[in-house]
């Protein structure tokens, strides 16, 4: 099967890259996700050595500032079943949860970030999924080609 390529967005204010980095093993839990697409994607898609761009959103300005890569098959999201989570869901169970999560390993920081503004702005990336107005879903697929190219821009002297 070929590796896929994904976009995962976080909150730099709530987990940043940097944070990622800071992390045991440069990696982590991909959990809190309550979007269903996204859920699927994970637990349908999502393969270890798929490559990962992570873009801080929510941020002035927001884009792609890190690459990372899948680090595990998905398995069931734990914060599902902590009343004191955010992500507790009363309606999931460990004999059926409805949530699942990949854990995720920092590769390494992009030189430059790639901004929102750049992708939109650039002929092969402005139908990227990030792109789209009114987009909020936290983890999408993307395509090789735009992986390679966002990667490029990333590397580019400004």
């Amino acid at each position: 099967m070929a590796r896929r390529c994904w976009l995962v967005k976080s909150e730099p204010g709530t987990f940043s890259f940097d944070d990622l980095l800071a992390e045991p093993e440069r990696t982590t839990a991909w959990d809190g996700v309550r979007n269903y697409q996204a859920r699927n994607f994970m637990r349908d898609e999502m393969r270890v050595g798929d490559q990962v761009l992570f873009y801080h959103s929510n941020a002035s300005p927001p884009g792609v500032v890190g690459l990372a890569e899948v680090a595990s098959e998905p398995y069931p999201d734990p914060t599902q079943f902590e009343p004191d989570a955010p992500g507790y869901d009363p309606k999931s169970s460990r004999e059926t949860p409805r949530w699942q999560l990949v854990d995720v390993r920092a590769v390494r920081t992009l030189p430059r970030m790639v901004t929102l503004e750049r992708i939109k702005a650039h002929p092969e990336l402005r139908h990227m999924e990030v792109a789209r107005r009114g987009s909020r879903l936290s983890i999408s697929p993307v395509d090789p080609a735009h992986l390679e190219i966002v990667l490029a821009l990333g590397e580019a002297a400004c």
